[in-house]
C-alpha cells in the first residue's frame, strides 16, 4: 500500500479518534519535505556545487535551488551572493513518494542505523534527519561521487504539538527507537 493510502485509510482515522477531532481535515498531515545541503567551505568551487545540485535533483526528482548568501561575513570568508547551500522542497505526490522511499529504502541503507530518536521531532511535530553521507540514497551512484557530503531532510507537518506529530510519523511507518526507561533495572 502506498504512503498516501496508508495516511488516508489508516493514519487519519486513527489520529481523528485518538485526538478527538470531529473533522478529518483537523487531523495532522504532512505538508512538505525539504532536502538541504550546505556547501560549507566550498562556496567558490562551482563544479562541486553543480554536482551537489545534480545529486539533490536525482534524489528528489525535481530541480534544486541554489541558495546565495544574503550578507558578507568576513569570519567565514563568505561574500554576498556566494552559493552557500542547495535545497529542494517537495510537496504533494512527490513528497509522498520521497517520504515512502526514505522510510522503506534509504533509512535501512544507512550504516549502523538503529532507528530514529524521538528527540528529532520538534515542538511543532516536524522531523529533521541529518545524513552524514548522501550515498545512502539509491539514486546516488558511487562511481560518480567525487566528494561525499552530508544532507538534511526535514519533514514538515501541520501538527499542533509534538505528541500529535510523533503519533502521525509513527503511524506512517517511521522507524523510531524503542524508548527504554532508565529507572528500571535489567
Amino acid at each position: 500500500m502506498r504512503l498516501k493510502e496508508i495516511y488516508q485509510k489508516k493514519a487519519a482515522p486513527a489520529l481523528k479518534e485518538r485526538f478527538g477531532r470531529k473533522n478529518i481535515l483537523a487531523v495532522p498531515r504532512l505538508l512538505k519535505a525539504t532536502v538541504n545541503v550546505g556547501v560549507g567551505r566550498l562556496t567558490k568551487d562551482r563544479p562541486f556545487i553543480d554536482g551537489v545540485a545534480a545529486e539533490v535533483a536525482a534524489i528528489t526528482g525535481q530541480r534544486a535551488v541554489l541558495n546565495a548568501a544574503k550578507k558578507s561575513i568576513s569570519a567565514f570568508k563568505v561574500r554576498q551572493g556566494d552559493i552557500v547551500g542547495v535545497m529542494a522542497v517537495l510537496r504533494g505526490q512527490r513528497m509522498y513518494d520521497f517520504v515512502e522511499k526514505l522510510i522503506n529504502i534509504t533509512l535501512p541503507r544507512v550504516r549502523d542505523f538503529r532507528g530514529l530518536d524521538e528527540s528529532m521531532v520538534d515542538g511543532r511535530g516536524n522531523l529533521t534527519i541529518g545524513f552524514r553521507e548522501h550515498t545512502a540514497f539509491p539514486e546516488v551512484k558511487m562511481e560518480q561521487v567525487e566528494k561525499v557530503h552530508g544532507l538534511e531532510v526535514t519533514i514538515t507537518t501541520n501538527a499542533k504539538s509534538r505528541a500529535e506529530g510523533l503519533a502521525l510519523l509513527k503511524l506512517l511507518g517511521f522507524p523510531f527507537k524503542k524508548m527504554t526507561n532508565p529507572n528500571t533495572t535489567n
